[in-house]
């Protein structure tokens, strides 16, 4: 790939590629763009560190769901993973290792945060406005995944509340928990890893549950001294490991959205579960699911039922009316005293947040030109904004497997469209609309009958309007698969001109 034009004598820095986000997107795509000889990148970070939703989620229990070796990149195995599913701790030291092996630290720059930003048509270049000042890229990728911004619902009252309050992913460290009456206000994956940890310290926990999960055991084990050395003297036995588990998880389709009476077998599994752990009926009638095994996401856990059994520990299922200074009032009228709230409602996701910050030649932004509709051509292109590319976007999310996989198809789709772009002398790609409707009709189409559309019950993979803007809709090897080679005819592509290398120059 060539490196861009030299940046004009205004002083504006110019990028031939600029990433926004250092988690697993954001780097990902940086270090592909190194190993393929292009070193003119940025990499845009708000906070002072790298790492993404595995910096930023450092609450008590915090650990992947899904199995270490599967998420991780294929080409950075790690072979020291002290457990079969990672804590954050160890995921965010492989992410921070990964960008000081590859050589990525250098092209960060930290707290610059994205405020805006514009596509130039003249210029042909992205002008990017952050916190730490702006600057401008023939290409701009977004990175910032899907689980990087809290969602905190509109609660009657919750300002005026006089004690303390944080969402999971903002853990406060220095507010000591033991002794207090805590409400937890949310039931997803976040809850269910910290409501555990947090219930032997606490004088009384609230848990308000809107809808319950349903949850499976969780099979964690360490894995031994004598397996980690056999990874690293023979590195194609964790390849196999990885694959295998691959492979397993690719089986989880055949339920979710192929056959959905497959999915009878898990939810035994789950039923069972739930009646081993808590003997209660009435405890056990309110943590009881009455929608399909996988319409939400399943959850795994070992002591998430045992803490909620404890005498301490209390069940709400009534709904919040509203938050008074020192309690928390329900529909049925019930006061409950609490000291601290907990938010572990999840994140937005369906709104991706960074779409109100990137906007068109006539300053729309994307956010704006979706509404509650958000699409792009595989997952990644946008018709109206040439030369952008988002990773993790509509569609791409997963209900089975590893999001890791599909990150690494989206960064070959976009490594593809920019070695396109270069061995043909392109300075502008923008896929067509008519490509982009065309797919995701198929799209939705194919989403139809999974579970995860008529499953019975309200998750975060919809939209306020009930359409799953989220989840990609089968096996993700298809979706590797349509994402290996660049597809020009899908685009409008516009050639270079000694016209368009003056504009982006200057």
């Amino acid at each position: 790939m060539t490196k861009a034009p030299e940046p004009p004598a205004s002083g504006v820095p110019h990028h031939r590629v600029a990433i926004i986000g250092t988690g697993f997107a954001g780097l990902g795509m940086a270090v592909r763009l190194k190993r393929a000889g292009l070193d003119d990148i940025v990499l845009l970070e708000r906070a002072d560190e790298i790492g993404g939703t595995w910096r930023d989620n450092t609450y008590p229990g915090a650990a992947c769901d899904v199995p270490s070796h599967l998420y991780s990149f294929s080409f950075a195995p790690n072979p020291g993973w002290s457990r079969s599913f990672s804590p954050q701790p160890e995921i965010w030291d492989y992410l921070l290792r990964v960008a000081k092996d590859e050589d990525v630290v250098r092209h960060v720059r930290f707290g610059h945060e994205l405020l805006a930003a514009h596509w130039e048509p003249d210029a042909n270049r992205w002008r990017l406005e952050t916190s730490g000042g702006t600057l401008t890229a023939q290409f701009l990728v977004s990175g910032t995944g899907p689980l990087s911004d809290p969602s905190i619902p509109d609660i009657p009252g919750l300002e005026r509340f006089a004690g303390t309050v944080f969402h999971s992913a903002r853990w406060d460290h220095d507010h000591d928990l033991r002794g207090r009456d805590v409400a937890v206000i949310g039931t997803g994956a976040s809850a269910i890893q910290f409501v555990p940890r947090i219930q032997p310290l606490v004088r009384r926990l609230h848990l308000f549950q809107r809808t319950p999960p349903w949850i499976i055991p969780r099979h964690d084990r360490p894995i031994s001294g004598i397996e980690q050395r056999l990874y690293r003297a023979l590195p194609v036995t964790q390849r196999i490991a990885r694959t295998s588990i691959y492979w397993a998880r690719e089986n989880y389709v055949f339920g979710f959205a192929k056959n959905p009476r497959l999915t009878k077998a898990a939810e035994a599994l789950a039923r069972f579960h739930l009646r081993r752990q808590v003997k209660d009926p009435w405890l056990r009638a309110k943590l009881t699911p009455d929608y399909t095994i996988g319409c939400k996401r399943i959850l795994m856990s070992n002591d998430y039922y045992p803490a909620l059994t404890r005498p301490n520990a209390s069940v709400v299922t009534e709904g919040i009316a509203e938050i008074r200074e020192h309690s928390i009032i329900t529909r049925d009228g019930a006061e409950h005293d609490v000291d601290t709230i907990i938010f572990g409602t999840g994140f937005h996701v369906t709104d991706i947040p960074v779409a109100q910050r990137v906007h068109d030649a006539a300053g729309v932004a994307l956010g704006e030109r979706w509404g509650e509709d958000a699409q792009a051509f595989r997952g990644t292109t946008i018709n109206g904004y040439p030369n952008f590319f988002l990773l993790t976007g509509p569609n791409t999310g997963l209900g089975h497997t590893s999001q890791v996989f599909m990150i690494e198809a989206q960064i070959a789709y976009v490594m593809a469209a920019l070695r396109y772009a270069c061995r043909n002398r392109l300075d502008r790609i923008e896929v067509r609309a008519d490509a982009q409707d065309a797919y995701n009709t198929w799209v939705q189409n194919a989403l139809e009958g999974t579970v995860w559309t008529s499953g019975g019950c309200d998750s975060w993979y919809l939209n306020s309007e009930g359409r799953n803007t989220t989840l990609w809709p089968t096996f993700t090897w298809s979706y590797a698969l349509r994402t290996r080679r660049f597809d020009p005819a899908n685009y409008l592509l516009r050639r270079e001109t000694p016209a368009s290398r003056t504009a982006v120059a200057a």
